[in-house]
């Protein structure tokens, strides 16, 4: 009896694991944009990844100089620099659609109404140094709590500083490191309970995308646009991939 139970216990296991990274989920580059003409980073672009069903968007966070967050992923906002212009300033211009560039709650509030679509928040690091940084971590942490949309955000960025502000902030928050230089066990000491590199990280370092699903970390890769690769990630159950082309990984996925 007890060895039935043991048996069924670890099969129960098994299973859990296996489901636990089972699925690679799909996640926009940027929103839907290179095959819908969409502006990148545009609510647009955000509500076509919803029309798609993806499992989620990423789009990228600035500070402007008079402290608004803005979403945008150049520094430049055709051609106005973001760390150093008012937000008043950015609106002088406009994406080709006729969006001006979003506010961080702007985007945040269009997200809440694409149900069953997460939020993929890229804190960029900012021109101006490490405070500003962590100045645009705290307000973002701030924003995303004000408009209670934690179950729906996850957090990335490429500043490890700031992937462990936003852990000390909100603890219980997805977050995952993006620059590629720490191996899966450095960055899970941190706090930092994800990775998210460059697919070429992942074939230069072939046991980390296992070595972090031991650690129990949540793994991502970017930006895959072509069907090896994807096909690469799938087999090695990735549980995320980033893509520009989310129309082919949708396609891959289901074969």
């Amino acid at each position: 009896m007890k060895k039935h139970i043991f048996s069924c216990l670890t099969l129960a296991m098994v299973i859990s694991s296996t489901t636990l990274f089972a699925q690679t989920k799909a996640i926009a580059h940027r929103g839907v944009w290179k095959n819908s003409h969409l502006p990148q980073n545009s609510i647009a672009s955000l509500k076509a990844a919803h029309e798609l069903k993806l499992f989620g968007s990423e789009f990228d966070v600035h500070l402007t100089k008079d402290n608004v967050l803005v979403v945008n992923h150049d520094n430049d906002f055709y051609g106005i620099d973001i760390a150093t212009a008012t937000y008043t300033e950015l609106l002088a211009k406009k994406h080709p659609n006729g969006e001006s560039i979003p506010t961080l709650e702007e985007y945040i509030k269009a997200g809440k109404k694409l149900k069953g679509l997460r939020l993929i928040l890229e804190l960029k690091t900012n021109k101006l140094g490490v405070e500003r940084t962590l100045e645009a971590a705290t307000k973002s942490v701030e924003m995303v709590k004000n408009l209670k949309a934690e179950k729906i955000t996850d957090y990335i960025a490429f500043s490890f500083e700031a992937c462990q502000k936003i852990h000390e902030l909100a603890p219980k928050a997805n977050i995952q490191y993006l620059n590629g230089d720490k191996s899966p066990a450095d960055v899970n000491a941190a706090g930092v309970n994800g990775l998210d590199y460059h697919f070429s990280v992942f074939k230069k370092n072939t046991s980390w995308l296992q070595d972090a699903h031991q650690l129990g970390m949540k793994v991502n890769a970017w930006t895959v646009n072509t069907e090896e690769e994807m096909s690469n990630l799938i087999g090695q159950k990735i549980d995320f991939i980033t893509t520009d082309e989310p129309e082919l990984l949708l396609q891959v996925l289901k074969k």
